[in-house]
């Protein structure tokens, strides 16, 4: 045990080191990550893990997928809602589809249920891997929009797809409707339950006397909490985590204080970046396990399996992409599309070659039981564990190194960052000025009374500078977090009525409220 735990405070070590030298040699870490821990697993000495697939599904999933619900844009989620979904569903089961074929005819041994099963396990495209690629390029709003819409989603799809090939594998049979209402409770269940626990989590923070520190804790609890609760009941434990992170993220202002704010937005980055470095570190620490298991098949006629099904899922992906968009430019003749522009070819490219797998592929794989119900050992699971880690590995290294080169090649239309801060620039003079005038019509009187608000309304008309002079009145410090108050419901009002206001530029300037609250707090009145 003492030399385990040595091991693993080493991986920690070692994760830590990965990722800085990912960020000074500008490559996704989660490559890093793979590539060392396959390294790592062939030295001499060095411990076998096995990964437990409740380990991952359980204390891994949920918390990652809450994190990325936290942070997506929602008013990007439902602007691009349409094609999000094409992606996370149409083209989930349209992969699954074609991998399921491909695998019955040309994988010797392999039945059509077994193909479904493989589909859906390497169905889904990695969230952590197209986000962490995506930080060293520029690329259009939308396209990272649709990618992180797509991977809130697509986990969800491709489980149901794999838990309807399971039930087909072990009884050898595979009723229509039966799935069909499985499928409709997995989804509306997976929601309703998220919504609801959301809700529940939501009065609880509003009604306990909780601090930062509690309220932090509960969030790390929801996530969990939401997925078992909706595992439990056969319904989607991912659409559950990722309803209710949404349902929370969008009314944080309304039970979470500016200190608990910023106390969760700091823990959860951690937590987040910890968990995704010891993921994609086991996942190469795990080979030599998958490698011994491989029973009769040659490792050569296995890697050759692994490429073929990453050949298919390529080439659906890349008809995916172009598909989408032809259907789009198609429909918009007849429905309200997000775009009235021309994507053009370069946007689906981008698209089709953004399907690096990843942990969720992994899990799935590893959770196919041994054995069958009867006893007999549970047919190719050995097999179809070697081909979904070439699949990942092949993506994740090939794709994942070429994306940022492609996209530069491409030079796409100039990214929006100067709109941006003009946009970003402009809410915050405009938030000023509204906030100005509100303490004159309703503070007016008192104004030249207390020196300190007379000079941060001097400070907000040059550029809202730091604090200084603050007067040791409590009157001044209540009207002053008064006008913090008001800041923040005028913010959220005027995200609601702008449909076009960035999300990211109104967090911004909530969390430049959140930390001007943080310091008046701590500062001696």
């Amino acid at each position: 045990m003492h030399e385990k735990f040595i091991f693993f405070l080493a991986l920690v070590v070692a994760i830590v080191l990965l990722i800085i030298l990912s960020q000074k040699i500008r490559v996704a870490y989660p490559i890093l990550l793979v590539i060392a821990g396959l390294v790592i697993s062939f030295i001499p000495g060095v411990p076998v893990i096995t990964i437990d697939p409740d380990l991952i599904f359980i204390i891994f999933l949920p918390p990652l997928l809450y994190e990325a619900a936290w942070n997506i844009s929602f008013k990007q989620l439902w602007k691009w809602r349409r094609i999000i979904s094409s992606f996370a569903f149409i083209v989930v089961f349209f992969t699954a589809f074609a991998v399921g074929i491909t695998a019955y005819y040309l994988i010797p041994g392999f039945t059509l249920a077994l193909g479904f099963l493989l589909g859906g396990i390497v169905s889904p495209p990695d969230a952590v891997s197209a986000g962490a690629i995506m930080k060293f390029v520029k690329v259009p709003k939308s396209v990272s929009s649709v990618l992180e819409g797509e991977s809130l989603l697509n986990d969800a799809s491709s489980l149901i797809i794999f838990q309807f090939a399971m039930i087909a594998v072990l009884t050898g049979k595979f009723v229509w409707y039966e799935a069909a209402g499985s499928f409709f409770w997995m989804v509306t269940g997976g929601v309703g339950i998220g919504l609801l626990i959301g809700k529940i989590f939501m009065e609880v923070h509003k009604k306990l006397p909780t601090d930062a520190n509690i309220d932090t804790v509960l969030t790390l609890v929801a996530p969990y909490i939401m997925y078992l609760t909706a595992e439990e009941v056969h319904s989607s434990g991912v659409l559950a985590v990722v309803s209710g992170g949404l349902f929370l993220s969008r009314h944080q202002q309304e039970f979470l204080g500016s200190a608990s704010r910023l106390r969760t937005i700091n823990v959860w980055q951690s937590f987040g970046f910890l968990l995704n470095g010891i993921v994609f570190m086991m996942i190469g620490l795990d080979l030599p396990q998958i490698i011994s298991e491989l029973g009769d098949t040659s490792i050569t006629t296995a890697i050759g399996y692994g490429v073929l099904i990453t050949a298919v899922l390529v080439v659906v992906r890349f008809i995916s992409s172009y598909g989408a968009i032809a259907v789009t430019l198609v429909m918009r003749n007849f429905i309200t599309v997000a775009s009235r522009e021309n994507p053009g070819w370069k946007i689906p490219m981008i698209f089709g070659w953004s399907g690096m797998r990843g942990v969720v592929s992994l899990a799935a794989a590893l959770s196919i039981p041994v054995s069958m119900s009867d006893g007999t050992v549970f047919p190719q699971r050995n097999l179809i564990l070697f081909i979904t880690f070439v699949v990942i590995l092949l993506t994740l290294v090939i794709q994942g190194l070429t994306l940022p080169p492609m996209i530069r090649l491409l030079k796409l239309p100039a990214d929006s960052r100067g709109q941006e801060k003009e946009e970003d620039a402009r809410l915050f003079r405009e938030l000023t000025y509204d906030t100005i005038s509100y303490m004159k019509n309703k503070y007016g009187y008192v104004a030249e009374k207390y020196p300190f608000l007379s000079q941060m309304v001097k400070q907000w008309e040059k550029k809202y500078d730091d604090m200084e002079n603050v007067c040791s009145h409590s009157d001044s410090k209540k009207i002053y977090l008064e006008l913090l108050q008001y800041q923040r419901r005028w913010l959220v009002e005027k995200n609601l009525e702008m449909k076009n206001l960035d999300d990211e530029i109104v967090r911004r300037q909530l969390m430049r409220i959140d930390l001007e609250e943080e310091r008046l707090n701590y500062t001696s009145f």
